[in-house]
């Protein structure tokens, strides 16, 4: 059960704070050596390497990696009705959600013939990761594609694990989906491998290297976007997921439970941790998450995550130290669960996605809420956001001055220049007015 931290009748220093939140005995540093040898493998040896990792860890070995187009067409026949309305309904929440994200083109006018235009520009192509060990997730798929596609990116590469109960292809609802929002490149292929071969390319196979990697993942898929990082983008290291419930004694003690369950439910290292102030609703959450552990499907999974050093009940005095603490631990998904939500909202600087109220569960943003559940994890939520329309633009300057504009500032190049003992880039300025090498001063000292 739920280990108990009890900071009542304290007041740790931001410090302290971070050094009292709970974490998985797992980290991403742990698995940067074996990640990095599968990507080196996959560098030296390509498409062989990657049909020998899935034999190895997916328990089959592919025809090969890339996806037929008719395989997919076939996937999306073969679709139940009922999950493609579903994952179609997804699609239009995401899609419609995802549209403000994009910035608008800006133009400022610093004044006659001087502007600076604001642009977004998205990166040509991008590799998007689908993972494929415990559970099949459609809904990942849905949550890189539509921003991608939103941001403008071209050319769209999908990867997932090749899966032993479908001949080593990719799971055919995984494929449906794909091919439902027109996504033809489809790779089985997964972990750090995938994440490799996304970075460097795999010539044999078709698979031109991406500009940016994005998709959620196990700690090894963490480790190797952080390695390839140098030669791509990459959206966060997101690994085993997380939950933070702030909770007072208004909030209904089963909700809380079912909501730390079922983040529990992904995965042992899963992190799931209740925040409160009152002593009473804990151990009435702590009743009912024995009850709902015990009636859950993946019962032994959940119960070795709720168990784990990652996951606990913190007690505090007051929810002013309740979100002191959720800050420290950048929760990936945080529940505001409170008489007054909007004054907790208030103190909250730290979360990759924030459900405020009774009944606005993490489950909603996994599934049908328009947000998006690919989120930074193991407290990157501190200074990374959450997959967006916005991880797929580069923001660009450009600028254009006219020649009165420009020799209205060339004495401030000149100055700057000088005093940086850089004065050729005064004199690209003064070469444009005749030579006029009056307006560089002398070099200083």
């Amino acid at each position: 059960m739920l280990r108990t931290i009890d900071l009542r009748g304290t007041r740790p220093a931001p410090t302290e704070l971070l050094a009292l939140v709970p974490r998985a005995a797992t980290d991403v540093a742990a698995a940067l050596e074996p990640a990095g040898r599968l990507i080196q493998d996959v560098r030296e040896h390509g498409e062989r390497a990657l049909l020998d990792q899935a034999e190895r860890f997916d328990g089959v070995r592919p025809a090969g990696i890339r996806v037929p187009e008719g395989d997919l067409r076939a996937a999306l026949a073969g679709l139940d009705a009922e999950v493609r309305r579903a994952v179609e309904s997804t699609i239009e929440r995401v899609r419609a959600a995802s549209a403000p994200q994009v910035p608008a083109p800006e133009t400022t006018v610093l004044g006659p013939g001087a502007v600076i235009e604001q642009r977004w520009q998205p990166v040509e192509r991008v590799g998007l990761y689908v993972p494929g060990g415990k559970a099949v997730y459609p809904s990942s798929v849905v949550m890189n594609v539509v921003p991608a596609q939103v941001a403008g990116v071209r050319s769209i590469a999908l990867a997932s694990p090749a899966q032993a109960d479908h001949g080593g292809r990719v799971h055919p609802t995984i494929a449906a989906v794909a091919a439902l929002l027109g996504v033809d490149e489809v790779y089985a292929m997964g972990g750090a491998g995938a994440i490799g071969a996304f970075a460097y390319g795999v010539p044999e196979a078709g698979l031109a290297p991406v500009q940016r990697v994005t998709g959620p993942g196990n700690v090894f898929v963490a480790a190797a976007k952080r390695l390839v990082a140098g030669a791509t983008g990459i959206d966060a290291e997101a690994g085993p997921t997380d939950i933070l419930v702030i909770a007072d004694d208004t909030a209904d003690p089963d909700f809380v439970a079912a909501d730390l369950v079922s983040q529990a439910e992904h995965d042992e290292l899963a992190a799931s941790l209740l925040v409160t102030d009152a002593p009473a609703f804990a151990d009435a959450v702590l009743e009912r998450l024995a009850v709902r552990i015990a009636a859950t499907k993946h019962a032994e999974r959940v119960a070795r995550a709720i168990a784990g050093p990652q996951s606990a009940l913190v007690l505090v005095d007051d929810l002013e130290q309740a979100a002191e603490f959720s800050n420290a631990f950048g929760p990936e998904h945080l529940e505001i669960q409170v008489a007054d939500a909007e004054a907790t909202l208030a103190r909250i600087d730290n979360a990759g996605a924030i459900f405020v109220g009774a009944y606005s569960p993490v489950s909603l943003g996994d599934y049908a809420a328009g947000s998006n559940h690919v989120l930074p994890t193991g407290g990157t939520a501190r200074f990374v956001s959450g997959l967006s329309a916005a991880t797929f633009l580069r923001p660009q300057q450009v600028v254009r001055y006219d020649e009165a504009a420009l020799r209205e500032v060339a004495p401030v190049i000149a100055a700057l220049s000088a005093e940086e003992d850089l004065p050729a880039h005064g004199e690209a300025v003064t070469a444009r007015f005749g030579g006029a090498s009056d307006q560089q001063p002398a070099p200083r000292g």
